[in-house]
């Protein structure tokens, strides 16, 4: 009964937002002329594999997951690699990385996180123990027992707390410039939901493609495929929607911090950092003061490999936020040797 009373004030505040957000941030007619609306859930955006859909009711709402499950292109060595994505990324941009995994006999599941890339975008109250969930629920219907856990970004808040709830179930991590390697509460200020619904609806082609330039040392048009997506999701009639679930999952970012629980984990574990990686969610909000502080990935890998009981760090020069796009060769070297030891 009292999730039929709150249900009513969600749906309110989201009509609120779109008429205050709704007219803002428009994409430049120039801009929009270049680029095609694309749906939220990207209907038609091909993805590198076939694209299964997992049925879920989460809070009274019939959502879909998507995730690939990629066959050994080769022999089976029977073991499977389960690759989480970013916070601004889905599954397909693991492309290489599955191409990498596959032709070494792996299995190779990714999941498109609720709210993200072809999942629903439903107003939830999302959580990484959610997602973890979620994750669990598409292994146990693909019948998988074990798993290799590879996250990226926000995959890595969500490969840790999937590592910490399901511990049987993970035989190796692996964090690639995961991002909540420090408590964004000690360096951002508190923003409330609709301020960061707010700034999701101000987001044009220019500011989006900028965001995405700012994980690479050294941008290519190759980079550019999720930042396009994106930019073309922004057209969308539906976009209000999309907005509203992305500020829920900075919000879910934010409010829940995963660095005091490194010491917790008891698998063999990688932790591959790009250092000229300074990525800070919420970065915009700091102080000047603590700009300096924050986003110090050298200093956060070393920090945080120190927590994970007999864990390993590779340290890439040169390289940014996606070392498995900026430095592909590294990268899946790196992560064959600790697969395959």
């Amino acid at each position: 009964m009292m999730k039929e009373r709150i249900l009513p004030v969600r749906i309110g505040l989201l009509a609120m937002l779109m008429l205050l957000g709704g007219s803002v941030g428009l994409v430049p007619h120039a801009m929009a002329k270049d680029l095609a609306p694309l749906s939220i859930t990207l209907e038609g955006y091909a993805y590198p594999y076939p694209v299964s859909y997992l049925p879920l009711t989460i809070e009274h709402q019939d959502l879909r997951m998507a995730y690939m499950d990629v066959a050994p292109n080769g022999a089976p060595n029977g073991r499977t690699v389960l690759l989480l994505h970013g916070k601004n990324f889905f599954g397909a941009y693991w492309k290489d990385t599955i191409h990498a995994l596959s032709a070494q006999g792996y299995r190779v599941v990714v999941p498109d996180q609720i709210g993200f890339g072809k999942s629903s975008k439903p107003d939830l109250h999302y959580s990484f123990h959610l997602l973890a969930a979620n994750t669990k629920k598409i292994l146990d219907s693909l019948g998988i027992k074990k798993v290799v856990v590879v996250g990226h970004s926000m995959g890595g808040m969500v490969a840790t707390r999937f590592t910490l709830m399901y511990p049987e179930t993970v035989s190796k991590l692996v964090l690639e410039d995961p991002i909540g390697l420090e408590d964004y509460r000690t360096l951002v200020p508190y923003a409330p939901l609709e301020e960061l619904y707010l700034q999701e609806m101000k987001a044009t082609s220019e500011s989006i493609f900028a965001y995405h330039k700012g994980y690479f040392v050294k941008w290519k048009p190759e980079y550019g495929a999720s930042a396009e997506a994106a930019a073309r999701q922004k057209l969308s009639g539906e976009y209000p929607r999309l907005a509203l679930s992305s500020a829920e999952t900075y919000q879910m970012i934010y409010e829940q911090p995963v660095c005091y629980e490194f010491g917790r984990i008891r698998v063999p574990t990688l932790l591959v950092i790009g250092q000229s990686d300074r990525t800070v969610v919420g970065k915009a909000r700091v102080p000047k003061e603590l700009l300096p502080k924050a986003g110090q990935y050298p200093e956060l890998g070393r920090k945080t490999v120190a927590q994970i009981p007999g864990a390993r760090l590779i340290e890439i020069p040169s390289v940014g936020h996606i070392p498995h796009l900026e430095a592909p060769e590294r990268f899946h070297a790196e992560l064959l040797s600790f697969l395959h030891e």
